[in-house]
């Protein structure tokens, strides 16, 4: 099976695209895969390293607030659609899967125009403007959640199937990765996700000296690469002296090893990362991101607090204090977290993959909506 893939901008976008292809190609030994993003999304970084071939077009999304300036947009539209139909062509799909970003826009309009089968999976319960102006053009949208098919036009098109959760997810052990990395205390994991959060960023700068002197977790801090070099130079001003436990990075390139060995995890409220949260049944304080359409990393967030399975902190009640004094009464109550991880147990979906797996297939032989 030879299949394109769309999805681009941030890790939350292009992960579950790569782990789409990667459980494709072990149940097909012929499967050949290509992806197009944007030369400026976390794409560049993630796709070749996963080691699939990378083609690049021009887009952006559309600026709400300063409509003059969507005429470079649709220019661009316009240039993106013709491209994608051309790399369409050239590289002969049997099918396209698209998995969010301004990318996938063109990408499933230049589908259609092509005739080759498509479908684009949608993470959150609210459909973002992406999803819903590609839902004409596709053959199937692949939900992850039930109630988002209230939300969609093509309703008979809708399937639902889950987040896709990366292979590496569902394999990775406790023990094993906290022996890999020499894990030995409490072990406390936190990102803002692959292009970080200056607000978390901040937060957890705030409480650092007071986490390596008190010496009680071992700590992983991951920044998103366009944060890291001013969060750094901020603990070197601040004359923070970081210890063998306690640990900054740019991006945490082995996620699933750090959140399997993690005993907390404290991040943001993406659909991809709460799944994975779920599926690895790890106890979390959930910052929800106040900027999004339609509130939805609150609402994924306020769905775990209400089923026990995760503690919430919204970002306007954010500070050093608070959640330092979560995090660390959190970390230090075996129960609490024991009986927060079997709550997440009953959240987990752990079959997307192979439900859109399923659905490459049909549109592979021609069978769809």
């Amino acid at each position: 099976m030879r299949v394109i893939f769309a999805g681009g901008g941030t890790g939350g976008h292009i992960n579950p695209a790569i782990s789409i292809a990667d459980y494709a190609a072990s149940q097909d030994k012929d499967f050949e895969a290509l992806f197009i993003g944007t030369k400026s999304g976390m794409e560049t970084k993630l796709v070749p390293k996963a080691g699939y071939k990378l083609e690049f077009i021009d887009i952006a999304g559309f600026d709400r607030k300063h409509l003059l300036k969507n005429v470079s947009v649709v220019k661009k539209l316009l240039k993106a659609n013709s491209d994608c139909k051309k790399i369409i062509k050239e590289f002969k799909p049997d099918c396209i899967v698209c998995t969010g970003g301004y990318v996938s826009g063109p990408v499933a309009i230049a589908s259609k125009k092509t005739g080759v089968p498509s479908l684009i999976h949608e993470q959150n319960v609210y459909p973002g403007l992406t999803v819903r102006g590609a839902e004409k053009y596709v053959s199937y949208l692949a939900l992850s959640f039930e109630e988002t098919i209230n939300h969609m036009n093509h309703k008979e098109k809708c399937v639902v199937t889950g987040n896709p959760i990366r292979g590496e997810i569902l394999k990775a052990d406790y023990t094993a990765s906290r022996e890999k990395l020499g894990i030995k205390k409490p072990f406390v994991l936190i990102f803002g996700g692959s292009l970080g959060a200056d607000k978390i960023n901040d937060t957890v700068i705030d409480m650092l000296d007071r986490i390596v002197k008190d010496n009680k977790i071992e700590l992983l801090f991951g920044t998103g690469d366009r944060n890291y070099e001013k969060i750094m130079n901020k603990i070197e001003e601040r004359g923070i002296e970081l210890s063998e436990n306690v640990k900054v990075v740019s991006y945490i390139d082995n996620m699933a090893e750090c959140m399997a060995a993690a005993d907390l995890v404290v991040s943001r409220a993406g659909a991809i990362t709460v799944s994975e949260i779920a599926a690895l049944g790890k106890p979390s304080i959930l910052i929800p991101s106040p900027n999004v359409v339609r509130n939805h990393q609150e609402q994924n967030a306020r769905e775990f607090e209400r089923s026990g399975a995760a503690a919430v902190i919204v970002e306007s009640e954010l500070s050093a204090d608070v959640l330092y004094n979560k995090m660390m009464s959190m970390a230090e109550n075996k129960h609490a977290l024991d009986e927060m991880s079997a709550n997440l147990k009953k959240l987990a979906k752990t079959d997307a993959l192979e439900k859109i797996y399923d659905l490459m297939l049909k549109m592979s032989k021609g069978e769809t909506k």
